[in-house]
Formats: structure tokens, C-alpha cells, sequence
């Protein structure tokens, strides 16, 4: 399998260029999981970051890719269809 260099942006990965697998298209994954193991007996740290293009050609075409932190830590929800109804964000103050 093929891997390629991509920067991190934010989060405990930020400024560094890691290598990551990439697919049959070339594009690494969409979401990007760092377990983190604590100590002490307690539950695992997990640091969640998700892709975006660095910019786009003339065609609309993504010239690169690179990981920007999530601080929600929530990976998606399942695939995105044009009749999908919107996302809605949990309400403010739970």
C-alpha cells in the first residue's frame, strides 16, 4: 500500500508531517484517530482530526490534503446523501 507525507494542524500533532495510508484514489482517510494510552487505569485519550484540501486548482481540483484537529472529537455520522436532512448540533448548555 502506498502512504504520503500530511501535516497536521492544532492539537497535541500540530506542525508535524506524518505518513499516512492513502486509498485506490490517492486520498488519505476522511477522519484520523490518535489513541493516546493514560495511565493510572484510566480510559484512553483519543485526538480525532479530520481532512481538508490546502486549496483548490482552476478545475475545483484539491491541490493537497492535510489534517486539521477536531476538538469535539466526533468522527461523522455516516455518509452524506444530497436528500439527507442537516446536521443539527447539540443544543448550547447540556
Amino acid at each position: 500500500m502506498r502512504s504520503e507525507e500530511v501535516p497536521f494542524t492544532g492539537g497535541p500533532l500540530d506542525g508535524r508531517r506524518l505518513p499516512v495510508l492513502v486509498g485506490m484514489t490517492g486520498r488519505p482517510p476522511k477522519v484520523y484517530r490518535v489513541p493516546v494510552p493514560a495511565e493510572d487505569g484510566r480510559p484512553e485519550t483519543v485526538h480525532v482530526y479530520r481532512l481538508e484540501a490546502v486549496g483548490t486548482n482552476r478545475l475545483g481540483l484539491p491541490r493537497g490534503w492535510h489534517y486539521v484537529y477536531d476538538a469535539d472529537g466526533r468522527g461523522p455520522d455516516g455518509p452524506r446523501w444530497p436528500w439527507s436532512k442537516p446536521r443539527t448540533s447539540p443544543p448550547a448548555g447540556d
